[in-house]
């Protein structure tokens, strides 16, 4: 499109006019503008010297109080910015601005003035205004107020403004633009017009004559008079078509003759050659077909290799997606085995994960026992669901897990039936058939295996899945370990608070075997109300510690026999308090800490040490309130006798609903009318306090 001739010449065109255009626009403004700023400031060279001659007359006559009159006359004018009157030390005498008069022109206007020595007229920076300063000369008709030696009285300082002059200017510039567009747009629109109805249009026909003589077309004839130049160019294009044709019929005529006479003449030695060239064309044929055949298996063996490559590539694909799905898994087996320090969730939780992540049949963790030399199966999974909690086997040399324990190796068996040296069936009840068992081990220590058995699409393990499974049991190994270390240290704080507990007991024959009776009561409530195992555990821990505050109440105290008073009431109400403060610092038993800090708590809200509503306690400090007042009740203390066990059911449903939870007082009535807890109490008095302190 940009290599059109018609494009070119238009642009060409509108180059050359924009140019000119411009030119002279640029010339004709420049003029006009020099035009009329000689025009203003001969204006206002007149307008100054009229400005000049009647402040004259005014002094000449002694009206010089008619001065600032002039001066306000001639500021009507909207071209005049400013006028004033400046004798030489820089005081203004007159002004049109009233408020001018008597003040002085700064030092810089001062010291220009100085040096101005005639008249001048200067356009300021921007062609705002004109600035003019004009000495008003000191005539014999002064009225004789100055002194005759001064050449002139004082400057007149005129300022006139050019807006109205700019604005005309800008009007005719924006004028002229537009006269300039219109002009050069006229221009390229009728030279495009011109060159499309001269120039373009008849050479469209020429081309279109031109592609029907390629075609074969020589009875057309193409006629243009829109120039003589195109006229001519038609004409010889007419004469070229017809001399075209005669030459081609003469010359199909004269290949015809020529073809008949070569003919007759070569008939003879013709079949030679057409043997000549067929034999030649047949072993061409041959070779060609020995190169399209070679070709052909090029062309397959590339194939071939594609195809490998192909097949090499998606094998790599799937590699790096089982990798990358491997990497996943361990990292959310990691995260997932570290989330926990129970061990035995951590064992469940172990298990569970391996078997899902594995796709196995059966699932378990053997911990080994090196004293006993056997093994102890923990946490036995099938299909998802928890077979045995714990069993222990023997080790043996049939023994699976025996071979990795002692060999410090992972094994994998694909297919039990080519390994028999181990047992098909194991001890556990189910029939293996394919493996894996990784050693759990720390820092070179095997502390037990852990196993998968069956896929549940009953294919077989294979060396990927051994490596997971290697990778999943180092985590396992080291997360059981602190697992463990971390159990045995609670249990250390445990037999620690519990052997103070034990202490208590043992300096009073009336409270000996008193926590140990509330745990029971407390977990077999527990167990009665389907309470969760951690849960279960808080409750268990509260019941053994629920007195440990004692050992800050005074011995003296706890044994007295005869009535309590008031002072002594309130002492003792204060082991929940005490006993809060001693397990404050224990972190892992916050949630006993406010289970023994409650169980003095009443269900109406009327209990100690905090008056705590029953929607603000905890279940398991319910269950701990119904266990311990009812060993309180069954037990013979310094100050009563235990009542009977009837008395004591009695006394629980009496308080039921105020001191007591009502579910937890009748769970645990169902459990002593079942004779777990059976005792022979002789008959004694009740008395009206059910609640020990």
């Amino acid at each position: 499109m940009l290599n059109s001739l018609k494009i070119k010449i238009v642009g060409m065109v509108a180059i050359i006019v924009i140019a000119m255009v411009s030119i002279t626009f640029i010339y004709t403004f420049q003029h006009k503008k020099k035009l009329i700023e000689d025009v203003a400031l001969q204006t206002s060279g007149i307008l100054v010297e009229s400005i000049v001659r009647s402040i004259n007359n005014s002094m000449k006559y002694g009206h010089t109080s008619g001065i600032n009159g002039i001066l306000s006359g001639v500021k009507n004018q909207e071209y005049i910015k400013a006028i004033r009157i400046i004798d030489d030390s820089g005081v203004v005498l007159h002004s049109a601005n009233s408020a001018e008069v008597g003040m002085t022109i700064s030092s810089a206007e001062l010291q220009s003035l100085a040096k101005q020595k005639e008249d001048r007229i200067t356009l300021s920076a921007g062609s705002d205004f004109f600035h003019s300063f004009s000495k008003i000369p000191n005539t014999s008709e002064c009225n004789g107020c100055h002194s005759a030696s001064s050449p002139n009285i004082a400057t007149l300082e005129t300022e006139l403004s050019l807006v109205h002059l700019n604005a005309h200017i800008k009007d005719d510039q924006r004028s002229s633009i537009v006269s300039a567009a219109v002009l050069i747009l006229l221009i390229i629109g009728v030279t495009l017009a011109l060159l499309i109805m001269y120039v373009d249009n008849p050479i469209r026909m020429l081309i279109q004559s031109m592609q029907q003589i390629e075609q074969g077309n020589f009875d057309l004839a193409v006629h243009i008079d829109s120039t003589n130049e195109m006229s001519l160019l038609s004409k010889q294009f007419n004469m070229m078509t017809c001399k075209l044709k005669d030459l081609m019929s003469t010359t199909v005529i004269h290949e015809r003759e020529l073809a008949r006479a070569q003919e007759k003449l070569a008939h003879h030695h013709e079949t030679h050659l057409m043997n000549q060239r067929l034999e030649e064309q047949l072993k061409e044929i041959e070779n060609l077909n020995i190169s399209l055949e070679e070709r052909i298996e090029e062309v397959e063996q590339a194939n071939y290799t594609i195809a490998d490559l192909a097949s090499e590539l998606e094998q790599k694909n799937i590699n790096l997606g089982n990798a990358v799905s491997r990497l996943s898994t361990l990292y959310k087996v990691g995260l997932a085995i570290n989330s926990t320090m129970n061990i035995d969730r951590l064992f469940n939780l172990i298990v569970r994960t391996t078997s899902t992540t594995l796709k196995a049949h059966i699932g378990y963790i053997i911990l080994y026992d090196a004293h006993n030399n056997c093994m102890n199966v923990t946490n036995l999974i099938g299909n998802g669901k928890l077979l045995y909690a714990k069993t222990m086997i023997p080790m043996q040399d049939s023994s699976v897990s025996s071979w990795v324990i002692r060999n410090h190796q992972p094994l994998l068996i694909a297919d039990i039936s080519q390994s028999p040296q181990f047992a098909r069936f194991s001890d556990l009840g189910y029939e293996r058939k394919t493996l894996i068992c990784v050693p759990l081990m720390v820092k070179d220590e095997v502390i037990g295996t852990l196993n998968v058995v069956n896929k549940l699409d009953d294919s077989h393990f294979n060396a990927d899945e051994l490596e997971m499974l290697t990778t999943i049991a180092a985590q396992a190994a080291i997360a059981i370990k602190n697992a463990t270390l971390y159990e045995e240290q609670q249990q250390t704080y445990l037999n620690t608070i519990q052997a103070l507990v034990s202490a208590i007991e043992a300096s009073d024959s009336y409270t000996k075997g008193h926590s140990e009776r509330v745990t029971r009561y407390s977990l077999e409530i527990g167990r009665r109300l389907n309470l969760p195992p951690d849960r279960m555990q808080i409750l268990e821990r509260a019941a053994i510690l629920h007195d440990i505050g004692k050992i800050g109440i005074d011995l003296t105290l706890l044994h007295k026999e005869g009535k309590l008073t008031p002072e002594d009431i309130r002492e003792l109400q204060q082991h929940p308090v005490i006993g809060m403060k001693i397990l404050e610092p224990i972190d892992f038993l916050q949630d006993v800490r406010i289970c023994i800090g409650q169980h003095h708590e009443r269900y109406d809200g009327f209990g100690y040490p905090n008056k705590a509503k029953k929607e603000d306690l905890l279940l398991e400090s319910r269950i701990l309130a119904v266990a311990d007042s009812f060993d309180a009740m069954t037990s013979d203390r310094p100050y009563r006798k235990a009542l009977v066990l009837d008395n004591a059911l009695r006394e629980l449903y009496d308080n039921s609903g105020s001191q007591f939870d009502p579910a937890i007082v009748s769970a645990f009535s169902e459990i002593i009318e079942e004779g777990m807890f059976s005792r022979v109490h002789g008959a004694v008095p009740i008395y009206a306090a059910a609640a020990p302190l």
